[in-house]
C-alpha cells in the first residue's frame, strides 16, 4: 500500500441505527468501538510505509441476527459505515464524500443463521473483520493516495 502507515484509528458508533430484528446490546456504542477499531489495527497496523494516514470509521447502522427458527426465519447479520481516509501530511481527506460501505456475515451455514451459532460478540467481530477488509479493499482501488 505505498508509503501507508496507519497513524489515527478512528471509529464513532454514537448514531449507529438498530436494523430490525437484531440482538439487544448492553453497549452498542462502546462494544462497536471497540471491535471495530480492533479489527482496523489487525488489518492496517503492520503497514510501515512512513508516511501517516488516518482510518475514520463512523458506523450508520447494524443488525445481527437473533436466533431464529432454523428455516423458517434466518436473519443474517449487516454492518453500514461511512469510511473516511486522510493523509496527516497534506492535513486533508483524499476523497470528497465518505464511502458507504456494507458488509455483512460470511460463512454462516444457509440453513443456520448466525445467531444460532454465533453470540453478538462473535457476530460483530466477523462483521468487523470483513469491514477491515472491504475498507483496504476500497483503499487498494485508489493506490494514487499513497504514493503522492
Amino acid at each position: 500500500m505505498g508509503q501507508f502507515q496507519l497513524y489515527h484509528n478512528v471509529v464513532v458508533a454514537d448514531n449507529a441505527k438498530a436494523i430490525p430484528p437484531t440482538r439487544k446490546l448492553d453497549d452498542p456504542e462502546a462494544q462497536w468501538e471497540s471491535i471495530l477499531k480492533e479489527e482496523i489495527a489487525l488489518r492496517f497496523g503492520d503497514y510501515d510505509g512512513g508516511r501517516n494516514y488516518h482510518i475514520a470509521l463512523n458506523v450508520d447502522g447494524y443488525a445481527l441476527a437473533p436466533p431464529g427458527i432454523p428455516i423458517v426465519v434466518s436473519p443474517k447479520s449487516i454492518l453500514i459505515v461511512s469510511a473516511n481516509v486522510w493523509d496527516d501530511q497534506l492535513r486533508k481527506k483524499l476523497h470528497d464524500e465518505p464511502k458507504q460501505i456494507t458488509v455483512f456475515e460470511g460463512g454462516a451455514s444457509a440453513v443456520l443463521g448466525s445467531g444460532l451459532t454465533q453470540s453478538a460478540e462473535e457476530q460483530m467481530r466477523t462483521l468487523s473483520r470483513n469491514m477491515a477488509y472491504e475498507v483496504q479493499k476500497w483503499m487498494l482501488e485508489n493506490p494514487h493516495w499513497f504514493d503522492p
